[in-house]
């Protein structure tokens, strides 16, 4: 049923397959991205949730540190607290994120904590791959999970460990790009493609009037504006992410295997190849009877009598399917679901014709 349903959707949006798309929506602009931060930090305020420090000697090292830092000396004290944590801050700069910008924070457990709700993170700076800080974090946390326990039972809904805090960090440091002087750019392709690299450029030679575009390999388009008569990138980019153009795939069948699902593309073909599919399935039910004398008789026991009922099914009922050359997705799946068996068996079906070199797609197991 599932497989059913799955074929249905992609025959209903089968037509809309060779659909254009926008570029903004199947490629990326060089400069335009995100940049990923991460820092260590604590969290206090916790009910005594938090890491039990011989288990979690950081949490204690960065405990004594911290207090130092404000002017209280710990040196030789056996410190025993349980509302700390140790903690993993991350987040994504947005391009572009001007300083005092706020953005979201994601902070997880890094100790033997149990529950992180009602904390608080303390300033956390946040940095970058290249080590420099470029957002400070700091405010209470938010815990979408949650665990009780008695002295008999215990439950835990999502990750109490894990917490986010909406707009917990401030932004430091800029990123230096200027988009607006750039007079070439690299536009990247989502799923690199020989045919899409080449109709990207021909839609923005075509749009501009100027050969301003050229594919370098099926990943990148490369965006020249020396000589053209438009000079700002901001304003070429602005039109150029609106332009339709219809992107090109291999044919591809994606299946899993766990779950039984398969997805196939609308541009697999098969060869004219026969289909049979059939299990031998042996089947033997046991139902003892109990054998009982009548009542008042004399020398008469009571017995098991064994009853035993065995079946055989050949799968005699199905048929040999013929698929045509060049069959459409409509043709495969009408075929197989002709055949009865579910989403196991197609799968090896599946395997099979590909095999027989009658598949003209690619088969992806996930």
């Amino acid at each position: 049923m599932l497989f059913v349903a799955l074929a249905c959707f992609f025959l209903w949006t089968a037509p809309l397959a060779n659909a254009a798309s926008r570029v903004k929506d199947i490629a990326d602009f060089e400069g335009i991205r995100d940049n990923i931060l991460v820092g260590y930090g604590l969290v206090v305020g916790l009910n005594g949730t938090g890491d039990s420090l011989r288990n979690s000697p950081f949490t204690e090292q960065s405990l004594t540190s911290m207090l130092e830092r404000l002017g209280v000396n710990t040196s030789g004290e056996t410190l025993k607290t349980e509302n700390v944590a140790a903690v993993i801050v991350t987040a994504t700069l947005p391009p572009f994120q001007r300083q005092g910008t706020r953005v979201d924070v994601v902070v997880s457990s890094l100790g033997d904590a149990t529950n992180l709700m009602g904390g608080t993170l303390v300033v956390t700076p946040l940095m970058a791959a290249d080590g420099e800080v470029y957002a400070v974090a700091q405010g209470t946390l938010t815990v979408a999970g949650f665990a009780a326990s008695g002295a008999a039972e215990s439950i835990t809904r999502g990750v109490p460990t894990t917490a986010r805090i909406v707009n917990g960090a401030i932004v430091e440091r800029e990123l230096g790009f200027d988009l607006a002087s750039m007079t070439s750019l690299r536009i990247s392709l989502r799923n690199p493609d020989l045919t899409t690299s080449r109709r990207i450029a021909a839609a923005i030679n075509g749009y501009i009037g100027q050969p301003v575009a050229e594919p370098s390999d099926p990943a990148t388009v490369v965006l020249n504006l020396q000589g053209s008569n438009r000079a700002n990138m901001i304003e070429l980019l602005a039109d150029i992410e609106q332009l339709p153009v219809r992107p090109d795939q291999t044919a591809r069948v994606v299946i899993d295997e766990q779950s039984g699902i398969i997805v196939i593309g609308s541009e697999v073909r098969v060869d004219t190849v026969a289909i049979a599919q059939g299990n031998l399935t042996v089947r033997i039910t046991e139902t003892p009877q109990v054998s009982q004398p009548t009542p008042f008789s004399e020398g008469g026991e009571t017995v098991v009598v064994p009853r035993t009922n065995v079946q055989v099914d050949d799968d005699g009922g199905k048929k040999l399917t013929i698929l045509k050359e060049g069959v459409r997705l409509q043709d495969l799946v009408d075929g197989l679901n002709a055949l009865g068996i579910g989403p196991r068996d197609m799968i090896s079906i599946l395997q099979a014709i590909k095999a027989a070199g009658a598949l003209q797609a690619e088969i992806e197991l996930m």
